[in-house]
Parts: C-alpha cells; structure tokens; sequence
C-alpha cells in the first residue's frame, strides 16, 4: 500500500498520475470521494492492477455525517484499509494507493463536529501510515518520502 499525503491542492493526484505513468496506462482504477457518492469502494475489478482511492478525508466527513460514532468510524476504516490490502495481494502486480489532505495543522476548529473529523483523521491516518509500504508527502508539487 501506497499513502500519499499533503496539502489541499498541493498536487498529490497529478503527482500520483506522473509517479505511476497512469497517463498511458488503462489498468487502473480511481475512486475520488470528492466527486462521487461511493460510500464503499469494492475491491472486485480484475483488470485493474492499481486502485487508488483519493479523498479520505472526505470519506471520514461523511461516516460522521452519517451519525457514525468514533468507534464506528475507526472500524469503518480498518475495514477499508484491509480490504484493500486483501485485494492488493491477490496478485503481485497490484498497487492499492490512498491519498488523503492533511487537515491537521492550522487553527483548531472551534465547532465539535470539525474537531472530531480533524481528531479522527489522524488516528486513520497514522493506522493508514503504519499499514502502509510506502508514504508520501506532497507540498506544492514536491515529493518527500517519509517511508
């Protein structure tokens, strides 16, 4: 697994593209949780060798929207991590790559609701961090590998 993160609009989808020549490519598929209304991403294409799912942020926004607790959540997304793990070592080639924004610095939101999606975020991210092979962080288009 693959996890990309960084800014809002700092590149991490262009850079991902680039990084993996998804140009010329046609064997993967991306889910963006910023223009669709897939609550569960399903882990059955066979032509696929790359799933990338962007947007983790905005998938955690919505299990709260949804009236998921905090457990609830973290679950939901251990449950996402691990069928995407499952699914990416089905076979050799596959790559399962997760890109979420960083919303954790800058001014703490004052509104409970926004804390908690900051708050959950990073517990995701970190078990996101930990699970991953590779991560990265992208700031203005720039790579850093941290892992």
């Amino acid at each position: 697994m693959h996890f990309v993160t960084g800014g809002h609009f700092n590149g991490k989808a262009t850079w991902v593209r680039n990084l993996y020549g998804l140009a010329e490519r046609d064997d993967f598929t991306w889910v963006s949780f910023y223009q669709t209304e897939i609550i569960d991403p399903v882990f059955e294409c066979t032509k696929s060798n790359f799933y990338i799912i962007e947007g983790i942020e905005s998938y955690i926004k919505s299990l709260i929207e949804m009236g998921l607790n905090q457990q609830q959540m973290i679950e939901q997304m251990k449950s996402l991590i691990e069928d995407g793990l499952d699914w990416e070592n089905a076979a050799k080639e596959r790559c399962f790559i997760l890109i979420g924004t960083d919303i954790s610095k800058g001014i703490v939101p004052m509104e409970k609701k926004n804390r908690d999606w900051r708050d959950i975020t990073g517990w995701v991210y970190q078990d996101i961090a930990a699970k991953a092979e590779k991560v990265d962080v992208i700031w203005y288009g720039i790579s850093r590998k941290l892992k």
